[in-house]
Parts: C-alpha cells; structure tokens; sequence
C-alpha cells in the first residue's frame, strides 16, 4: 500500500527519498545559481515506462557532454526511478531525473571541477504542457519575436535549464491569448518550443527542424511512426514562411505525446481543428503504449 505522505509524488534527494514536497537543494548549489544542471523526463503509462532506456541514454550523452558524474551508476538511477513511482503509488507518472553541479568542495572556487555532483529525481502525477481539452481542439500557437539561444552557445541537445528565451516567448504567448509559443533562430528557421519540437505538414509531407532543438524521444517515435505509416517524413530547415503556410502543425513532448495545433498566430488552420494527419500519428503513439510496445513494467517491490 502507498504511504500516503507521498500521495503528491516521491522525490530522492542526497541519497534519501522524502515526499516531493520535502525535496530540497541548496540555495548555494550551483544548479540553482546558474542552472548548471542537466536533466531528462519519461512518462509512466499504465504502469510502465515508455522508452526509460532511451532516456537513459540520452540522460548519460547529457551528463558526459557537461562534464557531470555523480556517484549513483546507470543501474542505480533505474532503481531510483522505479522506487520513486511505487512509492508515489502511480500508474501515469511524470517521472524526470537530474544531475546538478552541487557546491564547491573548495569555499570560494569557481572551478566547475572542485564541485561535488548530485543526482536527484521525483515522480508526481502525470503532467501534460497542453491541456486534454487545448489539445482537442488545437492549441494556438504564438511566434515569438525572441531568437532561439544559438546552437554554438548552447547546446540544444543536451536537455537543460536555461530556458529564459522559451519563457520569453511564453510571456508574448500568454500576452496575445495564445497557448503557448514557438522560437525561430536569428535567421529565421524554426527551432522548438518551451518543453517540445515541433511538426510542420504540407503537401502530405510531414517535416521537422534538424537545429536548434532537442533530439526528442517522442520526436524519434514520430518519425518512426510516420516511416510505419508510409508517410513521407524529413528533418531538415523550416523557414517560418512554410510554418506560416503549414496544412497542419502538431507538437511532440514526453509531457502529453502528440499533441495537434489547429492556429499559428493569426492564420486559421484547416476547420480550426486538428489536421487528419496529425490525429492519425496521435493514435498511433497512443496505440504503442496500449501494445507495450518500448514498456518497461514499474517495480514496485524494491
């Protein structure tokens, strides 16, 4: 049975796990100064993780590439994930995982080497960036006047905290009556949005940008949805022209799947409701977890 000091979620922090509400970090660590941290999330459905190894990977390719080793394995931050949703007692979970700097071990330094790395993670309840009822009748999507952080300044594809540009753009967003919001770079090409990449479909053709955006999981299964469905699918550049021009655009998050649009700033698309291709590749993704297929069974005996 679930111990209900953990009904609102489950968190492991500095080697102990405490309700989520209970879980702390240092204000001196430097994942909170200068979100110096990198971090990954998988879903629960029905009882199991869709793609956990997956993200696993993705989680060590971020660590390694920001210079993060903390002192749990690769095998131990499963058990922690899997211990962190049977004790929240969930079936559909938001489960996410981080590695942050710490604190110096040396007062004063500022020698990103001489801090002690940690590793934390919590599962509450599942999560959705658009709403069950936004993304029935399309979420409305806002361009966002501020340039996408350049590749060459950060990494998009090692998952992390900076997010002052995404959350720029949500100001705009949330400004003009939108949902939420979509960033093009200096040039003028797509990039992603607060939490998810982004699907362009025209002419039957389905398409998403190949920078300046996190390699999503949901993204790959899309794109080998859209291979098993015999739809023409291609990453490459988007001019916001074509996003402009799009039959249909949907979303892509761990936090909520696919998920469709059915405006792009003033432009009307389709009915005004999600496009058919984009609810066919919805289905789809959902058909997976309902077959198990990539699951991976909660353990709740740990």
């Amino acid at each position: 049975m679930t111990d209900d000091r953990y009904r609102g979620g489950a968190a492991y922090v500095r080697g102990r796990f405490v309700p989520v509400a209970e879980a702390a970090i240092s204000p001196l660590d430097w994942g909170f100064t200068r979100s110096d941290v990198v971090y990954d999330v998988v879903h629960v459905f029905a009882g199991g993780f869709f793609r956990l190894s997956d993200h696993l990977d993705r989680f060590e390719r971020s660590m390694l590439g920001r210079r993060l080793k903390p002192s749990e394995t690769r095998n131990e931050m499963e058990t922690i994930l899997h211990r962190c949703v049977a004790l929240a007692g969930l079936d559909d979970a938001y489960v996410a995982m981080a590695t942050l700097r710490g604190l110096p071990k040396v007062a004063g330094s500022r020698r990103p080497e001489d801090c002690e790395n940690h590793f934390l993670a919590y599962a509450i309840p599942w999560v959705d960036v658009i709403t069950k009822d936004i993304q029935e009748r399309g979420a409305h999507l806002w361009i966002s006047s501020r340039p996408r952080v350049p590749d060459a300044s950060v990494d998009p594809t090692i998952k992390n905290y900076q997010w002052s540009d995404l959350t720029s753009g949500l100001f705009e967003a949330h400004d003009n009556g939108f949902d939420t919001a979509i960033l093009c770079d200096d040039s003028g090409l797509v990039t992603e949005g607060p939490g998810f990449n982004i699907f362009v479909v025209k002419d039957g053709k389905v398409l998403t940008p190949g920078h300046g955006s996190l390699q999503g999981i949901t993204r790959r299964t899309v794109l080998e949805l859209c291979e098993q469905l015999k739809l023409d699918a291609a990453i490459g550049p988007i001019p916001r022209e074509l996003l402009e021009q799009a039959d249909e655009i949907f979303l892509s998050t761990t936090a909520g799947g696919v998920m469709p649009v059915s405006r792009i700033n003033t432009t009307i698309l389709g009915n005004d409701r999600p496009g058919p291709i984009s609810l066919r590749i919805k289905a789809a993704y959902w058909k997976l977890h309902r077959e198990g297929v990539h699951r991976t069974e909660v353990i709740r005996a740990i």
